[in-house]
């Protein structure tokens, strides 16, 4: 692991809701480093919204559409805060995986639930008929698999889960 912490590129990773954006942009800060938002990427590269992506796309071709932007990612010196479903793109993950230190920001799905609201408009892609539930329990072992560390982020301020990304990547 010493090894592998010498890389700096952050990614984040997680549920929709877990604070990705939230926590990049401050840990950038605090490391010096630049912000970048995968799903504001996608939107400025396709020139629409991520809801009226995967209505025109569907769930997979979003998907798809992700992973190659994903995939596309070179910066250096930053932090990457992904999109919810980044985990379904392999190509993506192993890309970001090599590039950066995978950092999973873990919530309980009834503080997701209660963090998130309106799931369409968030632009979660549930497929038809999921629930929040059925897609965090598909999703876990996803974030699991790719991430160096895991971060505990359940009734954490913000400060303290900064705080512990960057002791742990020192």
């Amino acid at each position: 692991m010493r090894g592998k912490m010498k890389k700096n590129t952050v990614v984040l990773i997680g549920m929709p809701g877990a604070g990705k954006s939230t926590v990049g942009v401050v840990l950038a800060k605090k490391l010096g480093y630049r912000f970048v938002d995968s799903d504001l990427v996608i939107q400025e590269r396709y020139g629409k919204l991520l809801h009226e992506l995967i209505e025109e796309r569907g769930i997979e071709g979003f998907w798809q559409l992700e992973n190659e932007v994903n995939a596309s990612l070179e910066e250096e010196r930053c932090v990457i805060a992904t999109g919810g479903s980044a985990v379904y793109g392999r190509e993506a993950m192993e890309h970001l995986q090599e590039k950066g230190i995978m950092v999973y920001l873990k919530l309980s799905c009834q503080e997701l639930q209660m963090r998130l609201g309106d799931l369409n408009e968030r632009g979660v892609t549930l497929r038809p008929g999921q629930t929040l539930e059925g897609l965090y329990e598909e999703r876990r072992p996803l974030y699991e698999k790719y991430a160096h560390l895991t971060v505990e982020c359940e009734g954490r301020m913000l400060r303290e889960i900064v705080s512990e990304i960057t002791k742990r990547l020192a």
